[in-house]
């Protein structure tokens, strides 16, 4: 992604729902520097972080960028994209965050195909500027405007196997496509879940780390990334984005990194309990602390405050800012990794009386 900006000559668009990455907004200030025009569209809302959205605005616009902020007409406007020089078009399943980036699995497509970068920059001037927008290409999809039929034919035309990563597929009318696929004779796999306690489709947790990828693969042939998960919210209420690619190329690095995601997923779902649980006070401590760490500029003032009051304000203190990081990570780690130990024994505790 920072790559693609610094390629930039003539402008950025970027649409965002997250986003920590300090370096991605270097590269986008640099890109203003060099007479890029950078153009950011910030999501009105997001669960929890609205603040720092409205923080993201102020900063970017401080640094010479053009800020629009979505509608609030929809309950989410939760699409990834970004476009380079109006050739080069970026459609991510992930945010611009650190979790997402570094901690999760997740995909994103680069395309240089020029009716999807097309559609994508009528989408992103027309959500900028609040206006009604209406797809032209079959291959982009966008909630709430054609995905459920979309994706919904791209389920239905499978032939031979589906391979699905979603963390939580819901929408009724998606199940009963996929079961409906699986009962004509074609493979159904899912990394992720299935609601409902007595589904015939087979799917496993991904058992390596956080998922967040909303992917498709058909018959080894067509892939589908995007933002949408097979859930009704998100097919009929959000602003959603997504593309179908027919790449071989393409598919094949997707399905490969399926095919390792699901051996490991299906060897982990049949570990004890006790060495799942472990691995999850692991995983769990050390994303917290990554995350935390992040961002030491509301710690650092704090921690300042309680030295004066623990060496008296007569002593100056000098912070060391890795030093502090580390000191964070690994108080933070310790914290959760209790925190996550007392979870896990309530559960077990519920579990062996049967609720």
């Amino acid at each position: 992604m920072i790559e693609g900006i610094d390629r930039a000559r003539k402008s950025v668009e970027i649409a965002i729902f997250r986003f920590d990455r300090k370096e991605v907004e270097a590269a986008l200030e640099n890109a203003v520097k060099r007479g890029v025009f950078v153009h950011a569209l910030i999501a009105d809302t997001n669960r929890n972080g609205e603040k720092n959205l409205r923080k993201l605005e102020m900063r970017l616009l401080a640094k010479g960028m053009t800020v629009a902020r979505t509608s609030d007409d929809l309950v989410r406007y939760h699409g990834k994209v970004m476009i380079i020089d109006r050739k080069e078009l970026y459609i991510l399943a992930f945010n611009f965050t650190h979790l997402d980036i570094d901690h999760s699995r997740s995909f994103g497509i680069v395309t240089k195909n020029q009716n999807l970068v097309e559609e994508a920059i009528r989408l992103f001037e027309s959500d900028a500027k609040r206006q009604p927008y209406a797809p032209k290409n079959n291959r982009f999809v966008v909630s709430p405007i054609n995905a459920r039929e979309r994706l919904s034919s791209f389920l239905s035309g499978a032939k031979q196997e589906l391979l699905v990563y979603d963390s939580k597929i819901s929408d009724r009318a998606m199940i009963r496509a996929l079961e409906g696929r699986m009962r004509a004779g074609v493979s159904v796999r899912i990394i992720g879940r299935v609601a409902g306690a007595k589904r015939n489709l087979e799917a496993h947790k991904l058992a390596t780390m956080r998922l967040h990828t909303r992917t498709i693969v058909r018959d080894r042939k067509q892939v589908f990334i995007g933002s949408q998960s097979l859930r009704e919210l998100e097919l009929d209420a959000r602003r959603e984005v997504g593309v179908i690619i027919p790449d071989l190329k393409l598919v094949a690095k997707v399905v490969q990194t399926f095919e390792e995601d699901w051996n490991t997923s299906v060897v982990s779902a049949g570990k004890p309990r006790a060495a799942k649980a472990a691995e999850a006070v692991a995983v769990a401590a050390t994303k917290a602390a990554e995350v935390i760490a992040q961002d030491l500029d509301d710690i650092a003032p704090v921690v300042e405050r309680v030295l004066q009051e623990v060496a008296g304000k007569a002593v100056e203190v000098e912070l060391d800012s890795e030093g502090l990081e580390a000191c964070v990570k690994a108080a933070v780690k310790s914290a959760v990794s209790e925190t996550v130990r007392d979870f896990v024994e309530v559960g077990q505790g519920d579990d062996s009386q049967g609720e």
